[in-house]
């Protein structure tokens, strides 16, 4: 595992939360799209750590289901939920402040920026945690984020 795996693998969630989106504008199935993107990005062998950026009644997502429901909605456990990713963002740039890896893990730190179709960005602090599954596959199994402090 190296930063430059962690910066791909950030670059390629965001390119995933976007195609949800496209497939939702498109009329596709963004459902099984959605569902692909958080088996291939989480990792749900032991509890998920999720506390996704646009949540305040079930602040802590914890397993397959209420991860799904963040990004796509329409789950009635979850009314809260929208589906982030079909908010259709067109673009998903990443600044990390810092990137450590350790052994088999990693964690990172740092702001991402969802563009919406005006052009506008939407700021988002982040600290993922991941890691290498049997496979040899990242996995995060950390998932904090949360807009701004704006007091």
């Amino acid at each position: 595992m190296t930063e430059k795996d962690i910066i791909s693998f950030q670059e390629q969630w965001g390119k995933g939360v976007i195609k949800i989106g496209e497939d939702f504008s498109s009329k596709k199935d963004y459902a099984k799209t959605a569902k692909e993107f958080v088996k291939n990005f989480y990792d749900f062998t032991k509890p998920l750590l999720f506390k996704p950026t646009l949540a305040s009644e079930t602040q802590f997502r914890t397993n397959f289901e209420s991860a799904l429901s963040y990004f796509i909605g329409n789950n009635e456990l979850y009314s809260e939920d929208k589906g982030f990713a079909l908010k259709c963002w067109n673009n998903v740039r990443w600044e990390n402040k810092g990137i450590r890896i350790i052994n088999n893990m990693a964690y990172a730190m740092g702001n991402y920026y969802f563009k919406d179709s005006s052009g506008q960005e939407l700021k988002v602090e982040f600290s993922f945690v991941y890691i290498l599954d049997d496979e040899k596959k990242l996995k995060i199994v950390l998932h904090d984020s949360h807009l701004p402090y704006n007091y």
